[in-house]
């Protein structure tokens, strides 16, 4: 109909967790890509967990966005693997509003995040998933959830996206901390983080950032 919005295909956000545990930093990440993207009617799965009642458990969402088979179980033919966008920092472009109708699903690897960054997401590049860049900087899963929705569901490119590289967050009126990561800029000036974040931060940091990462 004339003036109707176009509505892209509905996407699933699949994060393979490439971690031997499951740290509570990246507890608050996953649930905050589950919520957001229950909000905006996508699909989110956490694959690769060694055990899926205890994860589940931890995370408190619904046992259908969790699950032990790999990417390469959930996707496992070269056809279907063309249909998901892995997102790389090696990849062949920059991902845009385009690819929205590219792909059906968007792969993240689900990792601490290092500084200076490893290049874990080889291992899922190695398995032959397509792949677009959200630019140099290192993101939390959350944050490249976050931009790589902002693009395929809401038609913005990259360069329209405001964002705050390696933000101090004020952690009390003498601490504060650095963090080695590009966040989306909120209305109110600050990073994006997920709720629990900065409490995490406040509890731990005693033991510096290099005891979360």
């Amino acid at each position: 109909m004339a003036g109707c919005t176009p509505q892209h295909p509905k996407h699933t956000f699949t994060v393979e967790h490439m971690d031997p545990e499951l740290e509570e930093w990246q507890a608050l990440e996953y649930r905050t890509i589950h919520s957001e993207c229950s909000a905006t009617r996508a699909h989110f799965i956490l694959s690769g967990v060694t055990d899926e009642a205890t994860t589940q458990k931890q995370l408190g969402i619904p046992s259908s966005s969790i699950t032990k088979q790999g990417v390469e179980s959930l996707y496992p033919t070269p056809e279907a693997r063309k249909r998901v966008c892995l997102l790389d920092p090696k990849g062949e472009k920059d991902i845009g509003p385009e690819d929205a109708d590219a792909f059906d699903a968007f792969l993240f690897g689900g990792i601490l995040g290092d500084d200076p960054p490893r290049d874990r997401t080889g291992e899922l590049r190695a398995k032959g998933f397509p792949g677009r860049r959200l630019g140099p900087e290192q993101m939390t899963t959350d944050t490249a959830a976050r931009v790589t929705r902002m693009v395929v569901q809401q038609g913005k490119r990259l360069d329209q996206i405001p964002f705050v590289n390696r933000p101090e967050i004020k952690l009390g009126e003498m601490e504060s901390v650095d963090m080695p990561f590009k966040y989306v800029k909120g209305e109110n000036g600050k990073p994006i983080m997920p709720e629990g974040m900065l409490q995490l931060l406040i509890d731990d940091m005693d033991k510096g950032l290099d005891g979360l990462l």
